[in-house]
């Protein structure tokens, strides 16, 4: 089969590999669609972040090169000895998230922490071998194109449980990349009253008002501090940081309101500075969200068939794996404007 391998930073090549082996607890699915996540472009920029490059992951034993590709859906082939709630046809998608699972499912999603597609081999292939467990079914009315959105669209939904939001409640969004603008769809859904997106991209701005932002802000031409407090004078009850950069980090908690919340959902490759007093002076708390808990990608999927979160109009690209490095991640880095790429592996409906 042709998979897209990561071997270091900036060298994934797409190749042939080996269809795995299937064990009894196992399913074999063929991919029909794979989005391409900031998490794959920051491996694929200044991996190994998550990658097992020099020693085995505890949760899998593998180690690079790695298929990348965790926010997958497709269509199952073939199962195990021991599967019975899958069967050959069933559309399915893939909830990545590897643990040890021998806790509760609040606390398990930490418990240990990895993803198909960085800990093990993932779906930027032809087929992937899972266990069961990964597997969740999609109702006829959801498409696998939105299928593969359920993953990101579900570390959006999770975030706003971290960050408690209420219906009425003011959000603040930094960062409109995929993530960003997920959160916006999310929020939306969730009846945030405002919803202020911040970002240096003018094209990615119109996408977020596009997706249901009642404000954009370019951080390149306002402050975001002053422009929160002309539009949202209290400050934000919830925020979301979702750029990744020391500064931006900064600005969400100066524009969250008294006892308010900042939702780190970045991935953040260094170190960074904040200022502890812009804490201690508000009350502001600071949580974090990467993962999602399995009510929570229920629910995700059941939001999506609903039709209350409209996860097609965050595609902006659909290209072949062939081209997934100059036409994915080149791309990505070059061109503000897109926001979700999807990888065609067999392009099933």
């Amino acid at each position: 089969m042709k998979a897209a391998v990561w071997y270091k930073a900036k060298d994934v090549r797409v190749e042939e590999r080996d269809i795995p082996a299937l064990e009894d607890n196992d399913v074999k699915v063929r991919v029909a669609w794979t989005g391409i996540c900031g998490s794959d472009l920051h491996e694929y920029l200044h991996g190994p972040i998550t990658i097992p490059a020099e020693k085995p992951d505890p949760l899998t034993g593998k180690t690079a090169p790695i298929t990348l590709g965790h926010e997958f859906s497709g269509v199952v082939e073939e199962v195990g000895a021991n599967v019975s709630k899958y069967s050959a046809g069933d559309r399915v998608v893939i909830n990545p998230l590897i643990t040890y699972g021998n806790k509760e499912p609040e606390y398990d999603i930490y418990d240990g922490f990895n993803f198909v597609g960085l800990g093990q081999d993932g779906g930027f292939a032809d087929y992937v071998v899972l266990n069961e467990k990964h597997l969740y079914t999609i109702p006829d009315n959801v498409t696998l194109e939105e299928g593969a959105l359920v993953e990101p669209t579900a570390v959006a939904l999770q975030a706003l449980k971290e960050g408690n939001l209420q219906e009425g409640q003011t959000v603040g969004i930094f960062g409109a990349g995929p993530i960003g603008l997920l959160t916006v769809l999310a929020a939306k859904a969730q009846g945030a009253k405002e919803i202020v997106v911040f970002d240096l991209s003018e094209a990615r701005l119109q996408k977020a008002k596009e997706l249901g932002a009642t404000h954009v802000v370019n951080s390149g031409e306002k402050d975001p501090v002053e422009a929160t407090k002309e539009l949202i004078r209290a400050g934000f009850d919830v925020t979301f940081e979702a750029a990744g950069v020391e500064a931006t980090v900064n600005q969400a908690i100066r524009s969250t309101t008294a006892r308010g919340t900042v939702v780190i959902i970045s991935i953040i490759a260094k170190p960074i500075a904040i200022n502890p007093i812009d804490l201690t002076n508000s009350g502001v708390k600071i949580t974090s969200s990467a993962a999602y808990e399995p009510d929570v990608y229920q629910k995700t999927i059941d939001l999506i068939a609903s039709g209350k979160i409209d996860v097609k109009r965050a595609i902006t690209k659909r290209i072949p794996l062939d081209t997934i490095v100059e036409d994915g991640f080149v791309a990505l880095t070059k061109d503000k404007s897109e926001v979700k790429i999807l990888v065609e592996l067999s392009g099933e409906k």
